[in-house]
């Protein structure tokens, strides 16, 4: 999709925010624990490599992605620290992840028999072991299961390093911590019939990092929080301030007074009471702004402003208090005047998580890098 240079649409993303929310999490970090910042999903919509960059200066010591491609983005970028793809990899791609020394999260005996087809002599690929303690995702399912891979490995060692074992709580944002008891009794079972436990052990997403010390990890796989959002949402306070890093701002560019009786938007779901200013702000769905935030706001010059009728592809309608001039900004996420929009406000307006909307901001919408040091 191309991007939308020539409107007034754009995302800010503050880098000076993301160095800050990962050195408030080593300043808790015990001594000899790594950080890799989580950067799949082009960043969580904040953009892969300069999010890298930005992790790098502030001491992350290596990156977590989701698929292949975006660990092969980071190294023909030039980033030589260890990459690990936490999703499940084709087994034939095995000799591409040995030549670039990218590791991968291994969930069965099966995936590393099929991958030692493909490896050629010399070639070796780094694993990490996910364990299902309870997500229900990726990952052995029982300690003999772990006992029997792991001897794969040893016999094995000239094909694999098994350079690290990890696991991902489920419940780990919520206030009950039941489930996530269960899910730390399963690990240490798991992890009580190691013969050695591997460089590293990584239990630890975002919300464990902020709200538990449990299983002696010494990695943090860090996520939501990098970004400055809590990924509780509002039940469970961060220990920390939490920097946002984005805000997303429009621009008028059309202004009308509406006459009561007429409707807006698609289906006319929307007709004024009153004569009412109306301003169009050139944003939608195809942006990845929920086409259910009917009746959700914005900000215009400090003031909340009702999004009315249906959100349109490429744009939306707004009530106004008053008549604005064409070009006036508009904040759909972050500050105006004395009022904020968080994007955890978007999240709830649009019954979903904040990971979803900030992922969901398609590249339509250009990125602007505040605080950028090489900019």
């Amino acid at each position: 999709m191309n991007a939308g240079i020539h409107r007034p649409t754009i995302i800010q993303v503050d880098a000076q925010a993301i160095r800050q929310n990962i050195q408030q999490e080593r300043l808790r970090m015990q001594s000899g624990t790594d950080l890799f910042a989580v950067i799949k999903a082009n960043g969580y919509g904040h953009g892969l490599l300069h999010v890298a960059r930005y992790a790098l200066e502030a001491g992350a010591t290596g990156f977590c992605v989701a698929i292949l491609d975006e660990a092969l983005a980071l190294r023909e970028a030039g980033f030589t620290q260890p990459i690990l793809i936490l999703g499940i990899v084709a087994p034939q791609y095995a000799p591409l992840l040995a030549d670039q020394h990218i590791s991968v999260a291994v969930g069965s005996q099966q995936w590393l028999e099929k991958a030692d087809e493909f490896l050629q002599d010399g070639q070796k690929v780094r694993v990490h072991l996910a364990l299902d303690t309870g997500m229900g995702r990726i990952g052995l399912q029982e300690p003999a299961e772990l006992e029997r891979v792991e001897a794969f490995l040893i016999q094995h060692k000239l094909q694999f390093e098994f350079e690290g074992i990890f696991t991902h709580f489920a419940t780990a944002d919520e206030l009950d911590q039941t489930y996530f008891q269960t899910q730390v009794n399963r690990f240490k079972a798991f992890m009580a019939v190691l013969k050695q436990k591997p460089r590293y052990v990584h239990v630890a997403n975002s919300a464990t990092s902020l709200w538990h010390k449990a299983c002696g990890g010494n990695m943090i796989r860090f996520g939501i929080a990098l970004y400055g959002m809590n990924p509780s949402g509002r039940v469970l306070s961060a220990p920390y301030p939490l920097s946002p890093a984005l805000t997303l701002e429009s621009a008028l560019v059309f202004v009308k007074e509406l006459k009561k009786g007429r409707s807006v938007g698609y289906g006319a779901t929307y007709t004024a009471e009153n004569d009412e200013w109306i301003g169009t702000v050139p944003i939608g769905y195809a942006d990845g702004y929920p086409r259910r935030l009917q009746g959700f706001h914005v900000l215009v010059d400090g003031n909340y402003c009702e999004i009315v009728g249906r959100i349109c592809m490429d744009q939306l309608m707004i009530r106004l208090p008053q008549s604005y001039p064409v070009g006036t900004k508009v904040v759909l996420v972050g500050k105006s005047g004395q009022n904020a929009i968080t994007m955890v406000d978007v999240a709830e307006a649009a019954q979903t998580i904040s990971y979803e909307i900030a992922c969901g901001f398609s590249s339509r919408i250009p990125r602007n890098y505040l605080h950028d040091q090489k900019a």
